[in-house]
């Protein structure tokens, strides 16, 4: 556990990230504390859409009790096909103080919830550091999972050292090209590699307890998209050749076209089952064999 003077000397260095905001790759340099918003579309203040135990995360997240998530509004990403695209394009959701999260992180942990899953946390990380202070002095014991997109800035991953247990990011591309026409960012797959590095770094490979609940560690997920092979083969090249061959992978097969996929083809359908098949197939050829089946 960090000492309090550690994480203040930490809150002022994202304080500094984010005024002008450089929270994340996109660098907007916005002051969010007015009326000036950068992609994300979020202001200073933390934006909870949702919150309660969750049963349809990794089982090794969920067990008996769930993860504790709380979904964030906003999303320095903007995914055209987003599965939860009125809360991270339309920013659905209640502006809360530090105070009142550590509370909902409070009760998430007397709901008896494995973890607290902070989901979509990147451009709200301020926030969040400082209402987990308030939780930790209040008694939170739970690990705190980033579940996040990928698209983050290393700079803030190593201000998060020691305070986030477990590490959950997508990794969606290997190419830039796709990236660029589904999400305006054409650096995610050098962004994504760089922060995956980082995230190692610090937890390393997951870790569970006794009970096949996870405590530390890096989870990868990978969104199988239609006509996305050869992204996946780069991603899954990445994990097991830099990371580690023990990484865990959810090869993840519920993409269907959502939001705006509709017009943007080959995003108008589903994955074949040829295409999550070989998908699989390609994690096993780079010696991968955590956190996917078949």
């Amino acid at each position: 556990m960090l000492s309090r003077a550690e994480i203040e000397r930490r809150l002022v260095a994202l304080d500094d990230l984010a005024r002008p905001c450089r929270l994340c790759p996109r660098t907007c340099r916005v002051d969010r504390r007015g009326e000036e918003r950068g992609f994300c579309g979020v202001g200073e203040d933390v934006v909870v859409s949702s919150f309660g135990p969750h049963f349809g995360e990794e089982r090794e997240l969920v067990g008996r009790g769930g993860s504790g998530t709380i979904f964030l509004a906003g999303c320095s990403l903007g995914c055209l096909f987003c599965q939860n695209h009125e809360i991270s394009h339309g920013r659905q959701g209640t502006a809360t103080s530090p105070e009142r999260l550590a509370l909902l992180m409070l009760h998430l942990q007397e709901l008896g919830c494995h973890n607290v899953n902070l989901v979509t946390p990147t451009h709200s990380v301020p926030g969040l550091v400082r209402a987990l202070a308030l939780a930790w002095e209040q008694g939170l014991t739970l690990p705190v999972v980033y579940n996040c997109g990928g698209y983050e800035s290393v700079a803030v991953l190593r201000l998060l050292e020691g305070i986030v247990d477990i590490y959950m990011p997508d990794a969606k591309w290997g190419c830039a090209e796709p990236a660029r026409r589904y999400a305006a960012a054409p650096a995610y797959p050098r962004v994504v590699q760089a922060a995956l590095r980082e995230m190692h770094r610090q937890v390393g490979v997951l870790v569970t307890n006794a009970a096949g609940i996870a405590c530390r560690g890096l989870l990868v997920r990978h969104l199988v998209l239609p006509g996305g092979l050869e992204d996946t083969r780069e991603v899954l090249r990445f994990c097991a050749g830099e990371l580690s061959v023990d990484t865990y992978v959810n090869i993840m097969d519920q993409y269907r076209p959502c939001y705006k996929a509709w017009g943007l083809p080959p995003l108008d359908r589903r994955p074949t089952r040829a295409e999550l098949a070989r998908a699989r197939e390609l994690a096993r050829s780079f010696g991968l064999h955590r956190g996917f089946f078949g």
